[in-house]
């Protein structure tokens, strides 16, 4: 396949207290263990990195489901939880929650865009069948 768009990102510094920055210069920011690994925090991660990217292709890839099939949503919303999970292999793994927010149709008509969405979205085919990914639709 060819690519459509190709981001190149660098990260230096000591892996997860350090730095990372995108070719494009929109991505520009120091990186910190959070407190909650025993970081010092106050600074972005990758899980949250990753969770504001995953957010932000779902809701993407659910407005272009709702422009396919010709449904008309306003105010929608994708919120993402990215877990931190230590494996049984003394390794680390993560595992994803998705609220998806259709105000104003049907529960079954917004998880039938949101279905839609999982198949349409790169981060949710990225990690098909390598990670939990949990989508939920909510009422708000």
């Amino acid at each position: 396949m060819t690519p459509v768009y190709t981001v190149e990102a660098l990260a230096t510094g000591e892996g997860r207290n350090g730095h990372v920055a995108t070719n494009d210069g929109h991505v520009d920011l120091d990186v910190r263990v959070p407190e909650a690994m025993g970081g010092s925090g106050g600074a972005a991660n990758p899980e949250a990195l990753f969770a504001a990217g995953y957010a932000a292709c779902f809701h993407s890839a659910l407005l272009a489901a709702a422009r396919m099939q010709k449904v008309k949503v306003e105010d929608t919303s994708v919120g993402s939880r990215v877990h931190f999970l230590r494996n049984d292999a003394g390794g680390f793994e993560l595992a994803v929650e998705l609220e998806v927010i259709v105000p104003n149709l049907p529960a079954d008509q917004a998880q039938q865009l949101a279905d839609a969405a999982h198949t349409l979205c790169p981060y949710s085919n990225a990690t098909r069948g390598n990670i939990d990914v949990k989508v939920t639709v909510s009422d708000d």
